[in-house]
């Protein structure tokens, strides 16, 4: 208990003399920064509260990043150069092959069925009885973690074998009772992918009815009355009036939901392990690095992971941009 103590209070004091080296700095800083001239003074000034974020950006995100692009060159141990042997491994191997395929599967349907259903949950629930309980209600899944979501959903799928007069999973005792023989969701394999696809888009519904049903309800009323009075029909009017209104809305959605799905990692990490060939980039990724030891594999499908997002965070940037310039 003693030797503990002492180790704490000695790293506590380490880090006080840090922490206070720092702002002693800082005081320095600010204290030249007020005996400049006053355009030298406005500059250095910007640059020192800058100086924290800045650090903390380069530790955080640009020299992992540089330094997964260089190991991603390098063999397991990261002693050895290799060249593009890594990514020539990943795409001739046919089970990262799947991997990959699986990725863009998920990337096509969930930002898709996930902005369709919130666009009809937005359309459907506005303006009706009870609409901020069934909101709240469709918006709840965005409130539990991917992990607990990967969870309740193993339940749901869970299987037992013929015999068991009674199954664990909902969906497989609902099969039961209708006459029909109880299915392993999660091992046949391609549709257990379909059923993890259906986690994600039951977590990301909610968020795209909540920015879509705002941006319905910032459509102009008079557009929306305007077309009916032109004998437009309800189908026309929302093809031809809500959803230009809600252009820009919906390319935010669909990009951010697609973002979040290139990235996903918890869900099939919790339901199947990346076992029975639903393995995505994210979790062969982590795979390859800490499990297998192979950091060399997996800085390179985390480099190819990055490819894959980047282009979709610059178009998302530009649209913001471009809806700022409009503003």
């Amino acid at each position: 208990m003693a030797d503990f103590l002492s180790d704490f209070a000695e790293k506590f004091g380490l880090m006080f003399l840090g922490l206070a080296a720092f702002a002693a700095v800082v005081g320095i800083l600010l204290f030249l920064a007020d005996r400049a001239p006053k355009r030298g003074r406005d500059v250095l000034q910007l640059l020192i509260f800058l100086l924290p974020a800045g650090i903390l950006l380069t530790v955080g995100l640009i020299y992992p990043a540089v330094n997964t692009t260089v190991l991603s060159f390098f063999n397991r141990n990261s002693q050895e150069f290799v060249g593009f042997d890594n990514f020539v491994w990943m795409f001739t191997q046919p089970q990262i092959q799947i991997t990959l395929l699986n990725t863009l599967v998920w990337v096509a349907l969930v930002p898709t069925l996930s902005t369709i259903f919130g666009l009809a949950y937005a359309v459907f629930i506005d303006k009706s009885k009870g609409e901020k309980v069934l909101k709240s209600l469709v918006f709840m899944p965005m409130a539990i973690s991917f992990v607990g979501a990967g969870i309740i959903w193993r339940f749901m799928y869970e299987y037992r074998a013929e015999g068991f007069s009674e199954q664990i999973g909902v969906l497989n005792q609902i099969i039961v009772w209708v006459g029909g023989e109880p299915q392993q969701f999660l091992q046949n394999s391609p549709w257990n992918t379909f059923f993890l696809i259906i986690v994600m888009v039951w977590i990301q519904t909610g968020f795209a009815m909540v920015l879509l049903s705002a941006a319905i309800k910032g459509v102009p009323v008079e557009i929306v009355e305007a077309s009916r009075l032109d004998g437009a029909n309800p189908w026309q009017t929302f093809w031809n009036v809500t959803v230009p209104g809600i252009r820009s809305t919906l390319v935010v959605v669909v990009t951010t939901i697609s973002i979040a799905t290139l990235k996903v990692f918890d869900i099939v990490r919790a339901m199947t392990g990346g076992n029975f060939d639903t393995s995505v980039v994210a979790n062969e990724m982590y795979t390859q690095a800490f499990n297998r030891g192979e950091f060399g594999q997996g800085s390179a499908l985390a480099l190819v992971l990055f490819v894959m997002v980047l282009p979709i965070v610059v178009y998302n940037v530009r649209i913001m941009r471009k809806q700022k310039e409009i503003r």
